[in-house]
């Protein structure tokens, strides 16, 4: 992957394949924006250009955990992600682009819809997060686990935990900009980021007003597991009544085994994804 230097100096690793009108695909959890490779692959050979990106924090992108306001209000990680994307799309000359993904790929596509209206020409969304048990393992698995090694053995811990080990092994000086950090000040913003995730909404992070301000065309596909229960997708449609919605793509049992195998997984979704998403993008081909 090439990568570009955005407004604050962050590097974010991204990829173009393909010709055509753009659809920007992002990964779910912190997967590398090369996860969905194999899915893009087979849009682009239909005659779509891809964008794949790793987020900041996450892949070969640059880690950088700080804080950033927008109208005096603190951002959480996830509207930065949207922001950054936004950023990216338009130094590429992309706006607007078809933008979807998967569970924080989802999550990530509403916010820019939301925060960035001009930049999304269309919704691709697939496993919609929601409810209290999403909004509790997430917010741990993102945040609170760090937080922990952080209190307890500093910033030099919390560059020996297998997920930020790997940021390093990928880009070294990911290593420098985390040992430079103050423990306090990464507790801080990671224990506010954390707070993103509610569980007493259906879907995390938007709300009834935001979304009846999206007028693009969407693709609401549910999910079927306790991170991505079909009610989120439900209460995300009812809300969008003209968005196009389908049923879960696997059951939660078959969702459950392919997590288990992130290749396995992977390569599952390259094989059920584009004959769904197909159809959907050349009906609203201009």
């Amino acid at each position: 992957m090439p990568d570009t230097k955005l407004a604050d100096g962050t590097a974010i690793h991204f990829d173009l394949l393909g010709t055509g009108p753009t659809v920007a695909l992002i990964s779910g959890g912190r997967r590398e924006g090369a996860w969905l490779q194999p899915t893009a692959e087979k849009l682009a050979a239909a005659g779509y250009e891809v964008l794949l990106h790793d987020r900041r924090n996450c892949g070969t992108s640059d880690v950088v955990i700080e804080r950033r306001f927008d109208a005096a209000r603190e951002l959480s990680e996830q509207e930065i992600w949207a922001d950054d994307l936004n950023e990216l799309l338009t130094q590429l000359g992309r706006r607007p682009a078809w933008v979807g993904g998967t569970s924080a790929g989802c999550r990530v596509s509403l916010l820019l819809a939301i925060r960035h209206p001009e930049a999304v020409g269309g919704l691709l969304l697939w496993r919609v997060t929601g409810g209290e048990y999403a909004a509790k393992s997430l917010g741990r698995s993102y945040y609170e686990q760090f937080t922990e090694v952080a209190e307890r053995d500093g910033m030099a811990g919390v560059i020996n935990t297998p997920f930020f080990a790997e940021r390093i092994r990928q880009n070294p000086a990911n290593r420098d900009r985390l040992l430079a950090m103050d423990p306090k000040e990464f507790i801080a913003i990671m224990l506010f980021w954390r707070t993103y995730f509610r569980g007493d909404v259906p879907v995390v992070g938007v709300t009834e007003e935001e979304l009846r301000g999206i007028r693009v065309a969407t693709l609401i596909i549910s999910g079927d597991d306790d991170t991505h229960p079909k009610e989120a997708a439900d209460w995300l449609q009812a809300r969008m009544p003209e968005a196009e919605f389908l049923p879960p793509t696997w059951s939660k049992a078959e969702s459950d085994y392919l997590l288990q195998d992130e290749t396995r997984y992977g390569i599952a979704t390259a094989e059920k994804l584009p004959p769904i998403l197909l159809p959907f993008l050349n009906k609203h081909r201009v």
